[in-house]
Formats: structure tokens, sequence, C-alpha cells
């Protein structure tokens, strides 16, 4: 207990808090030192179990072949690198586009009616089919039409499937938040005098924005691993290059490379996302 003796005079902490603040971080330590117990623990026995089993050899040779590996890495890397640049363009377009619909979704009055059926529609149709169905969709049935303008690389092709695909996703997330801004903020704004572009730009989307990062953040999290999927319309990615390689030594090591590298792509956008949420939680407790 912090104690205060008069006007300007310094505080005083009591024994008793003291007492409170050594015993939580004895607790603390304690805690700290059961859990890294408990995992090494876990870890060894899975590790003798899987070692131990009469197939670990021919595993290990074919799986986990630390030769092949490092021999294949350069090849992962430079595909490592095209998926990197796939997402980024990704997540923008993904945004813009979804924002787009979130706000066809939420427009009102009768008049915008076949813009919100249009939107819902889309909404309806992208989320429901499987990524995997709308690459073959858009990778081989825009180039079988043979529409000039039409762009054949796998890559473009690949990203704009990804695109259509997460862009309903993200259109959903943005209208929770846009919906769950409280009608008395558009109130406001309207007894202000600002039209509803200025008031989605300057009122909604702000508050909307934050409360929806950490559901963004897992969305684009998802995106990292999926854009390894071009690979199935020929782009040579990190999956593909780990197919080449392993195609190549007869191994299945590179395989296991590459989704390490996917792994240790996601692993800091998913920190990111609990911090996001863990913010948003102690903002909204605090209000």
């Amino acid at each position: 207990m912090v104690v205060q003796a008069g006007p300007g005079a310094p505080a005083v902490v009591t024994s008793a808090a003291i007492d409170r603040v050594a015993f939580r971080r004895s607790r603390a330590r304690r805690s700290t030192l059961v859990a890294l117990l408990s995992t090494t623990v876990f870890a060894v026995v899975l590790l003798v179990g899987v070692t131990s089993s009469p197939g670990w050899p021919r595993v290990r040779d074919a799986f986990f072949d630390v030769r092949v590996g490092w021999d294949s890495l350069p090849a992962l890397l430079d595909g490592l690198w095209l998926n990197v640049r796939v997402l980024l363009v990704c997540e923008v377009l993904v945004l813009v586009l979804g924002l787009l619909l979130a706000a066809m979704r939420t427009v009102r009055g009768p008049l915008w009616f076949p813009l919100r059926a249009l939107a819902t529609g889309y909404v309806d149709v992208f989320r429901g089919l499987p990524l995997l169905i709308v690459l073959y969709l858009v990778g081989f049935g825009l180039p079988g039409l043979r529409l000039a303008g039409v762009p054949t690389d796998p890559v473009l092709l690949g990203g704009l499937a990804l695109v259509l695909v997460y862009s309903a996703y993200v259109a959903e997330v943005l209208r929770a938040g846009i919906e769950s801004v409280h009608p008395s903020q558009l109130a406001a704004a309207t007894s202000l005098s600002l039209g509803y572009r200025r008031t989605m730009q300057m009122v909604i989307l702000p508050q909307a924005a934050r409360r929806v990062t950490p559901a963004l953040l897992n969305d684009f999290v998802a995106l990292q691993k999926d854009c390894g999927l071009i690979s199935v319309l020929g782009a040579v990615d990190a999956v593909r290059a780990a197919q080449i390689q392993s195609a190549t030594s007869y191994d299945f090591t590179p395989y296991v490379v590459a989704g390490l590298l996917f792994v240790a792509l996601a692993v800091p956008s998913a920190r990111v996302a609990d911090w996001a949420a863990r913010r948003v939680g102690v903002r909204q407790g605090a209000l």
C-alpha cells in the first residue's frame, strides 16, 4: 500500500505492498519454471517416441536429410520471395476491394438495393467456393476464353484468384466493424452536416478499423499460407520449387524446408495479430 504522508511529502510504500509484489514475482517465476519443465519433458517424450519407432530411419532419410535441405534452400528462398511479392500486392488489393464491398453492403435506401444485392451475391459465392476451385476456374478458365488483354501469367492469375476469395472474407470483417459503430456516431456526424463520404472517412471507418484489426491480421496470416497454392497453376514459388527439388533428389526434405519457411513467415504476423487483439481488449475494457 502507498501512503501519502502529506502535501509535497514522498509516498511511503508499506511492507504489506512489498510482500504482495514479491509474492506475485515468485509465483510468476515458479509458473515460468513449471511451464518450461513440462514443455521440455513433453518434447523429450515425443522425440524419444518418434525416434524409437521401427520406421524412423527411413523417415529420417526421406524427410530430414540435412544435405538435401541445404542444397535446396537457395531455390526455395527464390520461390518464397515470389510468395512474399504476391502476398504484398494481394493484401493491398484485398483491402481495397473488401472495403468497397463492405461499403456497398452497408449503404442504406431502396435506391442502392442493386448494389447491396450485388455485393451480397459476391460474398456468398466466393466465401462458399473452395480456393482451389477458384484457382482452377481463374487460372485455366480465363486463358481458355482467348480474349484480348486477358493475362496468361500464372502468377497474375493466381493472385487474382486469391484477391477474389479473400476480399469476400475481408468485406464481411469490415462490414461487421462498420455496423458495430453506435448509431449515435452517425447521428452526430449528420448534425455536423457531414455527408456520407466524409462521415465514413472521418467517423465510421477509423472506429471500425480499430475494432477489426485483429480479425484482419488473422485473415492475412491465412493469406500468407494460401499464397503457396498458386503453384497449382505452374508458378515457381516455394511449393513448386520444393516439388522440383524433391523430384530431382528423390527426397521429401525440400517440402519440409518449404513448410518451415512458411512458418517462419507466418509467426511474426501471428504475434502481431495477438498483440493487436490484446490492445483492443485492453482498450475496450478501459471504456
